[in-house]
Parts: C-alpha cells; structure tokens; sequence
C-alpha cells in the first residue's frame, strides 16, 4: 500500500530527469529558438525573460526588441544590432560590446556594468540608475563618453 508520506517525500515518484539535465534541455530549446529567429529574417521581438541563456550569436541582429531581463548572461556579442528596446535589467552582464546598436531605449538598470563602450548607438533613453556609472558621473560626463545616446540618460 502506498502512504501519503512516501509520495510526499519523493519515495516513490522520482523525476526522470535531474533538474541539471531540464537545464541543459532548456538551453539547447533556447538556442533553436534563436537559430529560428535568424532563419525567419529575425523579424519581430525576442523574448528571452528570466529564461538560463547564457550567450548570444554572434553578429545578431534583432529587428524588434530583444528583452534578456533577469537572465545569466554575462556578455554580449560584438555588433549587436536591436531595433527596438533592449532590456538587460537585472542581468550580471559588466560591459557591452563594440558597436552596439539600439534603435529604442537601453535599459541597464540593477546591472554591475562599469563602463560603456564610445561607439555605443541609442536612439531613445539610456537607463544607468542603480548602476556605478550612476553613482559615479553626472548626465553630462556620460554624454560626453557615449555621443551616440540621442535620448535621455537616466542615473
């Protein structure tokens, strides 16, 4: 007979897979996806909130906005292009990428980033608050560093 405190202490239903391994099944679910978006023309938004993604194509461009808030990703490839927004809230990500290019917004807000590269490009707001380059330099001293930002910069 099976009792309710063998179930509820996980004696009887074992899952088949280890949480390491939905992990890993995730990520490679996540990387088609994105393989995907690429071969559609990558049209349209990519979605990638709070999921375990790590890297990104090299050379991605994004014609929508690219939401990678809540991830672990700690770096960004090098000619990164969004047309839209590009939301990195809340990511460990320390520094962008050479010519990174965001037609909306750039959201960095809770991020540990330090620096920003001179050559970045956003046509709406930059969000740097509670970051150390907030803390750090004024509106104008940013504006100075990163010509390229033609909307507002938040600290």
């Amino acid at each position: 007979m099976i009792k309710l405190l063998d179930i509820l202490e996980n004696r009887i239903l074992v899952p088949r897979r280890s949480k390491e391994e939905r992990q890993k099944t995730h990520i490679i679910t996540l990387q088609k996806k994105i393989q995907q978006y690429i071969k559609d023309g990558s049209k349209g938004d990519l979605n990638l909130y709070k999921t375990p993604i790590t890297s990104l194509p090299d050379n991605l461009k994004v014609g929508g906005y690219l939401n990678l808030m809540g991830t672990p990703i700690t770096s960004l490839p090098d000619n990164l292009e969004v047309e839209g927004y590009l939301n990195l809230m809340s990511t460990p990500l320390a520094s962008l990428p050479n010519n990174l290019e965001v037609g909306g917004y750039l959201d960095l807000y809770k991020t540990p980033i330090t620096s920003l590269p001179n050559n970045l490009k956003v046509g709406g707001y930059l969000n740097l608050m509670s970051t150390s380059i907030s803390q750090k330099y004024s509106e104008e001293e940013i504006r100075k560093m990163v010509p390229g930002v033609r909307g507002k910069i938040l600290i």
